[in-house]
């Protein structure tokens, strides 16, 4: 059980519309959005900063990203939501998915770019920067816009490791669990 209770159905009309806002129809709303939503403030702050409309990288980049971020931060909770429900869009294989939770950037299965976009989310895990050259291999393969939504995924998606991890938050029904090691 989490450490703050979830709200449970029936919803407020206003919370309701917030929730089929952001899930698929006929889609329970995440554990994390339902305690979230017990706060107003809260709930509503990380709706205005949550990344979660599509922006300028592609799926799959954007859930390397995420994916990276979330199992470095030891975040199984919101890595098993990003896995069961994007990696196949994502077109991730399932050594791709194992590599995000292990060997990240160090495992052979990447393209260049992707390799560069893997070792920009461990460094900024690591020491919250990126060294000039950790930057330039960035830049070499994304543009300013796609640069800053990497910056800001790490950033927002550490956010939600700290609520995830913080609450203890039970994995979602479905949820893809980190491979053994």
């Amino acid at each position: 059980m989490p450490r703050i209770a979830p709200l449970e159905p029936p919803y407020e009309a206003e919370v309701q519309a917030s929730f089929d806002a952001i899930m698929p129809p006929g889609a329970a709303p995440l554990v994390l959005f339902r305690t979230l939503a017990r706060g107003a403030r809260a709930w509503r702050k990380f709706r205005g900063g949550s990344l979660l409309d599509p922006g300028p990288l592609g799926l799959r980049e954007r859930e390397l990203v995420i994916n990276r971020t979330c199992a470095l931060a030891g975040c199984e909770y919101e890595w098993g939501v990003h896995i069961a429900i994007f990696a196949k869009a994502a077109k991730l294989t399932p050594d791709e998915v194992a590599a995000t939770a292990g060997a990240g950037s160090a495992a052979p299965l990447w393209t260049e770019a992707e390799r560069a976009l893997l070792r920009a989310v461990e460094a900024l895990h690591a020491r919250a920067a990126l060294s000039e050259d950790e930057f330039a291999d960035l830049r070499a393969h994304y543009d300013e816009e796609q640069v800053l939504e990497v910056l800001l995924l790490c950033g927002f998606y550490r956010t939600v490791a700290y609520v995830a991890n913080g609450l203890d938050l039970p994995p979602e029904p479905g949820a893809a669990r980190f491979p053994a090691a």
